[in-house]
């Protein structure tokens, strides 16, 4: 396509108009649906399959639910369909690899990301708080607001007018559970497993601080209260400096009389342990709830 001056996307029109044959748009452009097309040249990334539809779009809608999500970068595993949103007296798109869901949207719950419209991050968010588990709904709703693509205000404001939609009371009750200091979707996943087994609401990012008062430190989640700390290690832990700096971070904290609980990826597969092993820490340190 590039040869031809198209633009990484193009429809089969476009495509031809410009030169190409039937064969060269076979061999060069991938299929998006039915007469759209991404050039091999480029990534076929989420972006790239929304800029090739934007042609066929009705008036008024927005790229949506999990499409949304993963435009605005938030942890979900986006797949086929794209998802859009469509007002009630427009046509709707019928194609292959799009789902439309119609829905009547105000100038606040559509945003433009780059040149593709997009649901707000507090539309977004409710949307898929009728999909999601839980858990991850508080990944997203915290990767949102980390990113700044969600406010306190505004996710209540679209909250208090939702009505009965799908997912409301759902979304009403892990809202205040939402925090921009969430590092990652899996101090999120961690930190909704707790509150939702019954223990006290663990602070975010606790900085921790020596004898003479100063930062040594950062916890991701803890009690500041009975100095119980917890800590997630994604892979890049294991890397031999970063090690280096745990090491001495840990000793900093444990010289403090903080007690640290350790979890990597395999935990996430049983949240329930983390809960009993934080809950049994509290608990040594004198906590009742």
């Amino acid at each position: 396509m590039a040869d031809h001056e198209l633009a990484p996307t193009c429809t089969r029109d476009q495509a031809l108009a410009a030169g190409l044959t039937r064969a060269q748009l076979r061999d060069d452009g991938r299929r998006i649906s039915r007469g759209l097309y991404v050039s091999r040249a480029v990534p076929l990334d989420v972006r790239a399959a929304c800029l090739a539809t934007l042609p066929v779009l009705p008036p008024g809608s927005a790229f949506s639910h999990l499409t949304a999500a993963a435009l605005l970068r938030a942890p979900v595993e986006h797949r086929w369909p794209l998802h859009l949103s469509v007002p009630p007296d427009v046509y709707r798109p019928r194609r292959v690899r799009l789902r439309t869901h119609v829905r009547r949207l105000t100038d606040d719950d559509v945003v433009r990301h780059g040149d593709l419209p997009v649901t707000s991050g507090a539309q977004t968010w409710l949307d898929l708080a009728a999909l999601l588990p839980a858990g991850e709904l508080v990944a997203v709703g915290d990767a949102l607001l980390r990113a700044g693509h969600l406010d306190g205000m505004g996710l209540s404001a679209r909250l208090r007018r939702a009505g009965g939609v799908r997912g409301i009371v759902v979304a009403r009750e892990l809202a205040p559970l939402l925090s921009p200091l969430a590092a990652s979707r899996p101090e999120s996943l961690v930190r909704h497993a707790l509150v939702a087994g019954g223990l006290p609401e663990p602070e975010v990012q606790i900085p921790i601080q020596d004898r003479w008062g100063n930062e040594v430190a950062h916890a991701d989640l803890g009690w500041e209260r009975w100095k119980v700390a917890l800590e997630y290690e994604g892979r890049q832990h294991a890397e031999a400096r970063q090690f280096g700096r745990d090491v001495d971070r840990y000793s900093l904290m444990g010289a403090g009389g903080w007690l640290v609980l350790r979890f990597a990826g395999r935990h996430l597969g049983r949240l329930d342990t983390v809960v009993d092993r934080a809950a049994a820490a509290l608990r040594s340190r004198g906590a009742h709830w």
